[in-house]
């Protein structure tokens, strides 16, 4: 095997290995505790304990196919570089579309009398046997990254802003296990990028394939230079090279296209309806249910912070403030105060930035905690806001951005969010309101109840471990 596509190979067949031995684990646990644990002074056994035997040949068959389904969605492909909490999702989903294979096949199968309580706690155990087998295999294989072993030898194509931001990623993350060996571009580039090897330019990459012995090349050209990317995909006909290109402003107002045929006529579809009626349901029940329940859990928080904003600083205690949410409507947010009651009173409109003097002391530190965040979820019950959905803004900069940031309305086809796609990935803050654009399109056009919660679980921890909240 050629040392070039060793590290393609490592990681999936440690992750499929890790995979079987998890689930049989989870066969044998879940026989255990069904027949041997105390569980059955809860749930008594009336016909008898069948033998180990059973379940054991039973799980060789269906190992296999559990491994398939797991395969067919992609779980077993290379240098994913996923965090945990997309892997767990992914699993449950799996586990379950598996087990459901899994009984119905027992169904058919008459030699011997599966138990449904251990199909029950396989379904437990299987995902958080496999959970705990892929965090170890993804935590070994950054080890191995952070010492320079497995990495994938890449180049950038580019000189932009765009493709600096790519090297500093992967030249600051060397969990993710990219080798950047240097750029390809027209012109030399500035910023970080210029401490790589200028390589030549964008046409010369195909004839260094075997040279540097490139894996994969990341473009980040804007649509100017398409027609060298064309040229230069078209000489690299034939060669083994990975392109991965990140899209443009323009790619990306296109990046939702689709075919759709109506009695044979063939439609582009170049626009959709984010949430359907029962999408729009599903969405406004789990909002309602879990901004209820977190407004009774911080209930007695909500009331300490209260007080301690009327203590410390002159003005209300809560904060309110037009901004703009679903189909462009307004409505009032509201917030624990962390200004100066007359913190625009002589400058107008002021976007929020680090350091602001403007921040009380508690201010400061509930920004940082987000916790003023807290009293929005009475904009979440009351309808006027979701838990998950693009940051809504103030009405004077939505007039200012609409105009020079393409697509920058798409925005408001859902409801605006406390917490949003953007935020969790770092975007928070004075971030460039053209990036955060770009992660609120890609949600309102990716929506799923699964991707809400998904959202969430990446919202705690980047309150924990964030350090963009201002």
């Amino acid at each position: 095997m050629s040392s070039q596509r060793r590290n393609d190979f490592l990681i999936p067949l440690l992750t499929a290995i890790s995979d079987v031995a998890a689930i049989e684990t989870a066969f044998l646990l879940s026989y255990w505790l069904r027949f041997h644990s105390q569980l059955t002074s809860v749930f008594e056994i009336t016909l008898g304990i069948p033998p180990l035997a059973g379940y054991v040949y039973g799980s060789f068959v269906f190992i296999p196919m559990w491994l398939l389904v797991f395969r067919s969605r992609g779980l077993y492909g290379t240098r994913r570089n996923t965090h945990l909490s997309d892997e767990f999702f992914a699993i449950v989903r799996l586990v379950s579309i598996g087990l459901m294979i899994v009984m119905s096949a027992t169904f058919f199968y008459r030699g011997f009398s599966y138990s449904r309580g251990v199909f029950l706690l396989l379904w437990i155990t299987s995902i958080t046997t496999v959970t705990t087998g892929r965090f170890l295999i993804m935590e070994f294989e950054k080890i191995l990254y952070r010492r320079g072993r497995e990495l994938k030898t890449v180049a950038i194509v580019g000189s932009n802003d765009t493709a600096n931001e790519i090297f500093s990623l992967l030249t600051s993350h060397h969990y993710l296990g990219y080798e950047v060996i240097g750029y390809y571009a027209d012109t030399a580039a500035a910023g970080p990028l210029s401490q790589s090897k200028y390589l030549g330019a964008i046409k010369d990459l195909p004839n260094d394939i075997a040279r540097y012995r490139l894996q994969a090349a990341l473009i980040a050209l804007s649509y100017k230079d398409h027609p060298q990317l064309l040229e230069m995909i078209r000489d690299a006909e034939g060669l083994n090279i990975e392109l991965m290109m990140v899209p443009d402003m323009l790619d990306l107002m296109t990046s939702r296209v689709r075919i759709r045929e109506i009695e044979g006529i063939p439609f582009i579809q170049i626009k959709e309806i984010p949430l359907s009626t029962w999408n729009r349901i599903n969405k406004r029940t789990f909002d309602i249910l879990f901004s209820s329940i977190i407004l009774l859990v911080t209930l007695p928080i909500t009331a300490m912070l209260a007080a301690v904003i009327k203590l410390t600083s002159k003005g209300p205690i809560f904060f309110r403030q037009e901004r703009i949410g679903l189909d462009g409507s307004a409505f009032p947010v509201v917030k624990f105060r962390t200004m100066r009651a007359d913190a625009e009173v002589t400058t107008g409109p002021v976007r929020a930035k680090k350091g602001d003097p403007r921040t009380t002391t508690i201010g400061r530190i509930l920004r940082r905690t987000s916790l003023d965040e807290l009293p929005q979820l009475w904009n979440v019950l009351r309808g006027h806001m979701s838990i998950v959905g693009p940051r809504p803004e103030r009405p004077f900069f939505v007039e200012q951005f609409k105009s020079k940031i393409p697509r920058y309305l798409e925005r408001h086809r859902v409801k605006a969010g406390m917490t949003g796609w953007a935020q969790v990935n770092g975007l928070r803050g004075d971030a460039p309101i053209e990036e955060r654009t770009k992660y609120d399109i890609y949600y309102v056009e990716n929506w799923s109840l699964v991707f809400d919660v998904k959202i969430i679980l990446k919202t705690i921890r980047a309150v924990i471990f964030g350090k963009d909240a201002y």
